[in-house]
């Protein structure tokens, strides 16, 4: 073979070496080049030819192509031989463009994407700055605001439904304290699973489904009657409104420019107390009603609790009506790289709030906006491809996996200390809150209970012969009497006690009980007829030649016996609700003024101090006093948590870092909820010491955190 062909495999590698580098680069190399010994030159169309030999020739070409892949061969059809004039200028034009991001590091693309998230958010910061802030927003401000309503009301509604539920479904104590804390179950799970799905399928998008899933179940549960479906139904229900915090903030902070958004965000919250308030004027006006409501046989009831938890799902139907006029966040569009849709909407935006102001003339002058590089990989599946559950498993598998690892960004190094120092200040603020709000009607009831015991009559070793009660019995203690021939016909027994006691002869007919119980009692030849007294109600008790006839099915509902102990409940959380005002108007007129650090740190350290002075409380009246007192103080550090939190993360991470730390937050409610409350008839020195420490160490490490009232949203 010719000298002049062995260099050929030289010559090949380093043309390899050549193109990888143009890869690399993303230029071309303009080259051509002519090799000595044999007279080979490099042709226009990009072969060899050699000037004698055709034999030669044949076997350069199979010199040239053996041994090499498929790489050689491109590089051989694409740089090879001398370049045609438009080659070049071709060459140089492409060399200018951008390289695709398949060729590009993960590094390099995410380095970029942060220099042009960092370009959007103060271009972004403009545009919102010149579409005003005006009826859009305000317009905004009441549908969301009905959605923090809803997740008001969903805390209450439970509360207040409890006392004449549990007789309606006979709960046992086990069960009315689950029930209690179903709710906050559901809403930890939902402030996971909707925070999370917000940052990848949109704020608007997923605040119709959880809100759609909240109304719905709400109101089946207010129609089933077994307690197993109706605690189903209150899960599902507290999993759809749990996302209502998490999107409401990311997706109302995303429509307000930098000047604006600490305060109209703390306007905000007062839909939660304006929550709490209306689900207590609706307790207070409906359920006490027995009538309003009606029965189908002994199998369907429907009392006026039930119609109670309808109304309460209203808030949450018209959010949802209200969502169906509103456009999705453009911030969150620009993220996705929907620059055309959020460009629509940012001219909605400024044409409403221009022709509200008088000025519908004026023309919004943004062309164009940067969009952020875009990273996830999206899997478009032919319809063709496997069955239609293959396809929805793959899609569902997707979005799961974005959502976990979007999770798993907000503990990267950048976001680390950050989150960990709001997942404490969020954890402690929440479970002294709630364990303290559920700890002070705990303790008013305690109270009360104390009151009437003291009250009690005591009968010890009465004899009772043919004689017939007709009238009521209510707090009473009976301890070794004896009742002979003695009639107990249409009474009621309330906080009733027979201990030691024998009856003999005697007939109980259409008795309705409460709270009653006969203790190591003996009954001879009697008759239950048409009563409730079940066999529960006896214990260590003898029956000789003694029958139960005909007795009462369910659960007896009496509406009076609980109509004082129902008022002082609804007004004890009308009074809480409406205490947190001053605390609202204060968090919003100086949130942008003195910063939200030192609103968290100040608000919290104040609770604190509240918190000691309920050692001083004795009385119902004490404690009504001292809630409103640590409701209107501890309510500013609320507010500004939910600000800060929006602030402190980028937007593709927004709703999901809200979400777990609103979800961690519930997770604190419930240990809250179940620490203070088993602490209620032992003492109070605990809760107070467990509130009061927990609220100080939140306040230290929320002093610790950025400040962001002079920031832009990422």
């Amino acid at each position: 073979m010719d000298n002049s062909f062995g260099n050929n495999s030289t010559f090949f590698q380093g043309a390899k070496d050549i193109a990888n580098q143009a890869k690399q680069q993303g230029r071309m190399q303009d080259s051509y080049g002519r090799y000595e010994g044999g007279g080979e030159y490099a042709s226009h169309d990009g072969g060899y030819y050699h000037s004698g030999d055709a034999h030669g020739q044949e076997d350069a070409d199979s010199d040239a192509t053996e041994g090499h892949d498929e790489d050689d061969e491109i590089y051989e059809g694409e740089y090879q031989g001398i370049p045609h004039p438009d080659d070049m200028k071709a060459g140089r034009m492409a060399a200018s463009q951008p390289m695709p991001d398949e060729y590009r590091d993960q590094a390099e693309l995410m380095a970029e994407r942060l220099k042009d998230e960092e370009q959007l958010a103060h271009q972004y910061e403009s545009i919102i700055e010149e579409c005003g802030h005006g009826r859009f927003q305000w317009t905004l401000f009441f549908v969301l605001g009905l959605a923090l309503m809803a997740d008001g009301v969903e805390v209450f509604v439970v509360g207040f439904a409890l006392p004449t539920a549990e007789r309606d479904m006979c709960m046992s104590n086990s069960n009315k304290g689950m029930l209690g804390l179903i709710v906050y179950l559901g809403m930890m799970f939902g402030a996971f699973i909707w925070g999370g799905l917000a940052d990848k399928m949109g704020r608007r998008y997923c605040l119709i489904i959880a809100l759609s899933i909240n109304g719905v179940f709400i109101i089946f549960s207010s129609f089933v009657q077994g307690y197993g479906i109706f605690l189903f139904c209150r899960l599902l229900s507290g999993v759809g409104i749990g996302g209502s915090i998490p999107i409401v903030f990311a997706y109302f902070s995303e429509f307000l420019s930098r000047e604006k958004r600490g305060e109209h965000l703390s306007w905000l919250c007062m839909f939660w107390m304006i929550g709490g308030i209306y689900a207590s004027v609706m307790a207070w006006t409906i359920i006490p009603h027995y009538g309003w409501g009606f029965s189908m046989g002994s199998s369907f009831q429907f009392h006026s609790w039930r119609l109670f938890v309808v109304v309460c799902a209203l808030p949450s139907l018209s959010s949802l009506l209200g969502l169906m006029f509103m456009p999705e966040s453009p911030r969150y569009l620009l993220e996705i790289g929907k620059h055309d849709e959020a460009w629509m909407v940012l001219k909605k935006i400024y044409d409403t709030n221009m022709r509200a102001k008088g000025h519908p003339e004026a023309v919004f002058t943004v062309s164009h906006i940067k969009t952020p590089i875009q990273m996830d990989e999206f899997i478009e599946i032919q319809s063709s491809t496997g069955t239609w559950f293959q396809r929805w498993l793959v899609r569902i598998m997707t979005v799961v996996k974005q959502v976990w690892q979007n999770m798993l960004l907000c503990f990267l190094p950048k976001y680390r200390m950050t989150t960990l120092f709001l997942a404490v200040v969020w954890f402690t603020l929440s479970f002294s809150y709630y364990g303290l709000t559920v700890w002070f009607p705990d303790m008013i009831k305690y109270f009360q209970n104390e009151d009437y015991e003291s009250r009690m009559k005591t009968f010890h070793q009465e004899r009772v012969e043919h004689f017939t009660f007709n009238f009521t019995l209510e707090n009473q203690f009976h301890t070794e009497g004896e009742y002979i021939n003695v009639r107990f016909i249409a009474i009621k027994f309330k906080s009733i006690t027979f201990e030691d006691s024998l009856f003999e002869d005697c007939y109980f007919e259409d008795i309705t009980s409460t709270n009653t119980h006969f203790k190591n009692c003996t009954f001879v030849s009697t008759v239950f007829y048409n009563t409730d007294l079940f066999k529960t109600r006896f214990s260590h008790s003898r029956f000789v030649n003694s029958t139960f006839l005909h007795s009462k099915e369910g659960c007896q509902i009496d509406f009076a016996d609980d109509a004082e102990t129902a008022f002082l409940t609804y007004l004890v959380s009308f009074l809480g609700s409406l205490a947190v005002l001053p605390g609202n108007i204060v968090s919003a007129l100086f949130m942008d003024k003195i910063g939200r650090i030192k609103m968290i740190g100040g608000s919290m350290l104040l609770s604190a101090i509240t918190c000691f002075f309920l050692f001083f409380g004795d009385s119902e009246s004490a404690m009504i006093g001292m809630q409103c007192l640590f409701c209107g103080v501890s309510i500013a550090a609320w507010n500004a948590l939910d600000v800060i939190t929006v602030e402190l993360f980028s937007t593709d991470k927004r709703a999901t870092a809200f979400g777990i730390l609103n979800g961690l937050s519930k997770f604190a409610a419930i240990l809250g909820i179940s620490i203070f409350a088993s602490f209620v008839e032992i003492t109070k020195v605990v809760p107070i010491l467990l509130a009061s420490v927990a609220l100080v160490g939140g306040a230290v490490l929320g002093l610790r955190l950025p400040e962001t009232r002079e920031q832009v949203l990422m």
